[in-house]
């Protein structure tokens, strides 16, 4: 776990400015990772395979609000320190349906994103690569002193040979990616950005740019799995270690049509299917859901065959859940967890203040107060502790933290009479605050 007293200025200022909106910081995640331990050498020795080549497959499980999303950025920070690249995919009925593996593969590109490039990253990385190829071209002894026209001549056979595996069940992805190459070479920066949009799944691309690469028609379903091999294959000869995909929300599969969710979860099993078989050498795939989509009638049950392969024992006490099983179960927060979180949160807060600042903060913010906090957010929402993070912190750090570090006379317990609005709050947020008792006193005097 991160250390407050290390952090740097610019990342303890995005992490705090992040939790003030309400929203996961993009960085910092190991900052804050309460109860996660138990995961990190599992997560670490399936990275480690993956950036060996190998592929792994993971279910993340837990109810709303138990922290799935946090787990898979905080999965996708440590995969990108480890060299690879991460694409995180919110799965839902008409945006990206899992039934049209050619939306998933769309979104991907669309999300790709590195240690070094925000999303998406495509470009960056198709661009690496044809420049790896070029130093790999130019570093053997025969290539000495070739002229431009000899060098694109062998940068091109190359190509053919790097994806030749791909070629065989994608033969577009190879076209595509030297019709590229082909325009940029020639000054056509229109035709190449229109090809690289091919490459990244976008439909509707100009007739003139696919024929100037060679390509036909949109990209399908049956074609996606073949473009995400010939992406795994850039990325490696791009120095990249591998791909980490979060298909997150997956329980959305629920509450479509019967023939859309029937199609949708056999795509899932293929995906499972192809990981396993190695097809995809370098990727690491995690799927998140809801108890109710791995055991309910309308989820994974549809198909045996799905089924059988999430299929993990929880039936004995949580504390010996296995972190190599196929899928991982959250427990969600209880009160002494965010009481935790909230005392990093404040460490890291102080770690940035200097002066008689730090201590009032460790006073008027002190364990004791961060329970009357903890309980007060948690009362206003039912008595969910697992839906309390993400207000909670909001309201640590704007609304207390903040205001003990520039008014010398604010104290939280006195002066700050807890208020939650609606306008605030998320749709999980709202319907656990409808069901709040009347009677629960929230206050922090």
């Amino acid at each position: 776990m991160g250390s407050a007293g290390g952090v740097s200025a610019a990342r303890r200022r995005e992490v705090l400015d992040a939790l003030r909106r309400g929203a996961v910081p993009a960085v910092g995640l190991d900052l804050l990772a309460v109860g996660l331990d138990r995961f990190e050498r599992a997560a670490t020795e399936d990275i480690a395979a993956v950036a060996a080549g190998g592929s792994v497959f993971k279910a993340v499980r837990g109810e709303y609000g138990s922290g799935k999303t946090f787990f898979t950025r905080w999965l996708a920070e440590r995969a990108k320190k480890a060299g690879l690249a991460v694409a995180e995919v919110q799965i839902s009925e008409n945006e990206t349906p899992l039934h049209r593996l050619e939306t998933v593969y769309r979104r991907l590109t669309e999300r790709l994103t590195t240690a070094t490039f925000p999303p998406s990253a495509l470009r960056q990385v198709v661009d690496g690569w044809f420049y790896a190829l070029e130093e790999d071209v130019l570093a053997t002894d025969a290539a000495a002193g070739v002229n431009a026209e000899v060098l694109d001549r062998a940068v091109a056979e190359l190509v053919d040979r790097r994806l030749a595996d791909v070629a065989r069940t994608a033969p577009a992805f190879a076209a595509a990616l030297r019709g590229y190459r082909a325009a940029l070479a020639g000054g056509d920066e229109a035709t190449a950005a229109a090809v690289l949009a091919w490459l990244g799944g976008q439909p509707h691309v100009a007739a003139s740019a696919r024929r100037a690469a060679g390509v036909r028609g949109d990209l399908d379903h049956f074609g996606a799995l073949g473009f995400l091999q010939g992406l795994l294959a850039v990325l490696r000869d791009s120095g990249f270690r591998g791909l980490l995909v979060v298909l997150d929300e997956v329980e959305t599969l629920q509450r479509v049509r019967s023939d859309a969710r029937d199609k949708a979860l056999n795509a899932l099993r293929q995906l499972i299917d192809e990981v396993h078989s190695g097809r995809f050498p370098g990727l690491f795939l995690v799927i998140t859901g809801t108890p109710a989509f791995y055991d309910g009638p309308q989820g994974a049950a549809r198909l045996a065959p799905l089924a059988q392969r999430l299929a993990t024992d929880f039936t004995a006490d949580p504390k010996f859940d296995n972190p190599r099983a196929v899928q991982l179960r959250l427990p969600g927060f209880t009160e002494a967890s965010l009481v935790e979180l909230g005392g990093r949160v404040r460490d890291l807060y102080t770690a940035g203040t200097s002066g008689a600042g730090v201590g009032r903060i460790e006073r008027l913010a002190d364990d004791a107060y961060l329970r009357e906090l903890a309980g007060a957010v948690a009362g206003r929402l039912g008595g969910k502790v697992g839906v309390a993070p993400r207000l909670f912190l909001k309201k640590l750090v704007g609304d207390v933290l903040d205001r003990v570090d520039q008014f010398d006379d604010f104290d939280p317990r006195r002066d700050y009479p807890l208020t939650l609005t609606s306008a605030e709050m998320s749709d999980l947020e709202r319907n656990a605050a409808a069901t709040r008792a009347d009677d629960i006193d929230l206050d922090l005097g």
